[in-house]
């Protein structure tokens, strides 16, 4: 498909001299921000390092490109987070495709295999620039903003998200969605808060409550991530299991290890309730590193 080809050139820019502005389709918010990350894991200080991943997030959640912000005297608009750091490495960027300030940093840090891997973790990653773009794309044969119809991963407050269910199904009905599933941790990932099944109970109350308000307009599901141990095995029993709508399985351990995870991932998606297998590589879009628990 033409987007991942265009994927590829976006990967082209970070690891060599090429010109951002000699991509045809370049994810330039993207590359800005895989910068802006490698430049906060050279830094010695942690207030320093918070702050160049600040900006990186800044430059990543921005709707437009920043090629299309720039000022008919190729002046930047004022971004929250982004300071003047931050400002020199866009620029050059910019101008030349690369930065020479991050480059040195790597090299004075002698943390460069660290931040090569980490290079390496977040190919493919997408800017939020960079999807829109593309979903606005006639061309693009994949589904339309138009006609998704539901999100089955989503965290609320019962266990690492913040939102309470209530509010995430008017997020989703007024997306018009027709369906949505909470998916919380389950119980034995305590790391992340996973709810007890005392605490899906109740959570379940709530959601059946969402379900009487909305009628037929929308269906909110209780779903739940389970863990994956390093057996392949789930922190449900299952009893458990069946309780949930939807059951994900998710692993949260021993991702950064080279031997082949295969049969852990196979043993998890051969339990009964397993529905959908989540982020089997642990990658984080947002940090360009891997979930650990």
């Amino acid at each position: 498909m033409r987007h991942q080809r265009d994927s590829n050139s976006v990967r082209g820019v970070e690891r060599g001299p090429d010109k951002v502005r000699a991509t045809t389709y370049r994810d330039v918010n993207a590359v800005v921000g895989g910068y802006l990350r490698d430049l906060a894991f050279a830094q010695s200080s942690q207030q320093k390092m918070f702050g160049y991943k600040r900006a990186a997030n800044a430059i990543l959640s921005l709707d437009q490109p920043l090629t299309d912000l720039l000022g008919p005297d190729g002046a930047l608009p004022r971004i929250t987070g982004i300071g003047p750091g931050s400002t020199r490495v866009i620029r050059e960027i910019l101008e030349t495709g690369t930065s020479a300030t991050v480059e040195q940093a790597i090299e004075q840090s002698e943390r460069r295999s660290d931040i090569q891997r980490r290079r390496d973790l977040r190919r493919n990653f997408l800017s939020r620039a960079e999807v829109r773009r593309i979903l606005a794309d006639p061309a693009f044969d994949g589904p339309a903003v138009d006609e998704y119809r539901g999100d089955l991963q989503m965290h609320s407050e019962w266990s690492d998200g913040y939102p309470t269910v209530e509010e995430i199904a008017d997020a989703c009905a007024g997306r018009g969605y027709h369906y949505a599933a909470v998916t919380d941790h389950s119980y034995g990932l305590k790391i992340a808060g996973g709810m007890t099944m005392e605490e899906a109970a109740a959570q379940r109350q709530a959601i059946d409550g969402v379900n009487v308000r909305y009628g037929d307009r929308f269906r909110l599901l209780q779903g739940v991530e389970a863990n994956i141990d390093t057996a392949g095995d789930l922190d449900l029993t299952d009893e458990e299991a069946t309780r949930f709508d939807v059951v994900l399985a998710a692993p949260h351990s021993r991702l950064r290890k080279d031997e082949d995870q295969t049969r852990r991932m196979l043993k998890a998606l051969g339990h009964p309730a397993v529905r959908i297998l989540a982020h089997p590589r642990g990658r984080i879009t947002g940090s360009f590193g891997q979930v650990v628990g």
